[in-house]
């Protein structure tokens, strides 16, 4: 069995308003290992956040993106200096599936089956989608939806949030 590959901690900012520059010293061996997907840890002073994140070229350099979503937990501003570590993303969807959408699809083989066949990127997409609601009714509520539109042959994500009952 192989070790997962994980980077040693090193320190960034956000470049622009939403992008990490991951130098190509820890970028090039993930890159060479296949491992485009990756799981990042962000420290500053007493805070410390996890995520999921691509490993793209963009203008010649490896960057990851490192959005508000990211920033305000984390109380970082642009000209802040962080830690960051990068590790091989050995999830299964490259983003940490909650509990509420992996309970609605394991009971409803025929949507599991249909979410399956989707492309790895729509997948993540209607992950984060349920992510992006905290309360728990709302998770499994908006589970459910994505599901029945899955059956009823549906595969827009803009359309697959929408309820038709």
């Amino acid at each position: 069995m192989s070790r997962r590959m994980v980077s040693e901690k090193f320190e960034v900012s956000i470049s622009g308003t939403h992008g990490i520059v991951i130098p190509d010293s820890i970028a090039k061996p993930f890159e060479d290992g296949g491992h485009e997907r990756i799981k990042a840890t962000a420290w500053f002073e007493e805070d410390k956040i996890e995520f999921h994140a691509a490993l793209k070229m963009y203008e010649s350099k490896y960057m990851i993106s490192f959005g508000k979503r990211y920033q305000k937990p984390l109380g970082v501003s642009l000209n802040d200096y962080f830690q960051l570590q990068i590790a091989e993303d050995d999830s299964k969807y490259g983003v940490e599936v909650p509990e509420e959408f992996s309970a609605v699809f394991d009971s409803d083989p025929q949507a599991s089956e249909i979410f399956e066949a989707l492309t790895d990127g729509k997948k993540r997409s209607l992950i984060y989608q349920v992510l992006r609601f905290r309360n728990s009714q709302t998770r499994i509520d908006k589970s459910i939806i994505i599901s029945e539109n899955l059956k009823l042959g549906i595969t827009n994500p803009k359309e697959l949030l929408k309820d038709r009952r």
